[in-house]
């Protein structure tokens, strides 16, 4: 095969039919079980021509299964893959895509015609439905899903895909989350949950500008939203810790002097800029403790900021709110 040679496969009505008398098709796909329904992890996979009948031809009775044939020598298909994966998991599961290997597994794309790569060959109801060949745009690979999926439910979409996003987030995988999260906002661009978990894993990565660049994407109407004012504040005190030095230093300064206020602050300052939450907020809680008055009642004002940018739920915000009640109306 060559990713050169024109595709004459046609993907209308009910064009495109393989021969059923091949592994995967006939008689043998009512053997195949109905599985649950894929998590967000499931959206995509790999498939052969063993596993094709159950991957896709009994998949796609339950929601629209893409087929991304490919290969590794196809330049087109490196750029198209990824794309495709994105738009898929930030479909929330109105899709599926099952990629195949034509030079490991070239049978079931012979079946189907095709003679040129990348192509991408939506089924349903056991049957090929619609397809495309070549490299196409990220907004012309939505319109495909939203075409072949159906337009309908689109805020549960965007629902189940913020849950994928959190999911992976809390995985550690934050590629796959920006990735998410990006595919969201190019199909509903004010989701003020997406602007803000993009924002912060630029922001987390050293990207402050790509951080701040998203923000300003934010209607002006939901500038002020919970989640982005907690991000801006974020920003905002790691921008202050930046400026305050050596937390070494810091540390000298109050083995010498525990009564060194100013430095107990800076020190937390720095602590919260990198991540030490509870760290930071003992330091505070220890200057309100010894000294109320000090800067203004400076220690809790900046604690309750700090409760803003971790956010209400955060584990962190939750102990350090139960130190302060202790301390305040004990």
């Amino acid at each position: 095969m060559s990713d050169n040679n024109p595709f004459s496969g046609s993907f209308g009505g009910n064009s495109g039919q393989y021969d059923q008398s091949v592994q995967y098709g006939g008689a043998d796909r009512a053997k195949v079980p109905l599985r649950e329904a894929p998590a967000a992890a499931d959206l995509v996979k790999d498939t052969t021509t063993a596993t094709f009948a159950a991957d896709v031809i009994q998949e796609s009775r339950r929601q629209p299964v893409l087929v991304d044939f490919w290969a590794p020598w196809c330049g087109p298909c490196k750029q198209l893959t990824p794309q495709l994966e994105k738009a898929v998991k930030a479909a929330g599961g109105k899709v599926k895509l099952v990629k195949m290997n034509i030079d490991d597994h070239p049978s079931v794309a012979g079946q189907l015609g095709i003679q040129s790569i990348p192509a991408v060959i939506a089924f349903k109801d056991g049957q090929p439905v619609d397809g495309f060949m070549g490299a196409i745009p990220e907004s012309q690979i939505t319109q495909f899903i939203q075409k072949v999926g159906g337009k309908g439910g689109g805020a549960p979409q965007i629902t189940e895909a913020l849950a994928a996003a959190r999911e992976a987030r809390e995985a550690g995988d934050v590629q796959t989350a920006a990735d998410i999260y990006d595919a969201i906002l190019e199909q509903a661009p004010e989701t003020i949950e997406a602007i803000a978990g993009l924002g912060e894993i630029l922001f987390d990565a050293g990207d402050s500008q790509g951080a701040e660049a998203v923000l300003a994407k934010a209607p002006e109407d939901k500038k002020d939203a919970p989640p982005l004012a907690a991000l801006r504040a974020k920003m905002a005190l790691a921008a202050q810790a930046a400026a305050l030095g050596n937390p070494a230093e810091l540390e000298r300064r109050l083995a010498a002097n525990p009564n060194d206020h100013q430095a107990r602050f800076d020190l937390a300052m720095v602590q919260n800029a990198r991540g030490d939450r509870m760290q930071a907020a003992d330091n505070l809680l220890a200057i309100v403790k010894a000294d109320r008055t000090w800067n203004d009642d400076g220690a809790r004002a900046q604690l309750l900021k700090f409760f803003e940018a971790w956010g209400m739920t955060d584990e962190a915000t939750l102990a350090a709110r139960r130190k302060l009640s202790s301390l305040l109306f004990s």
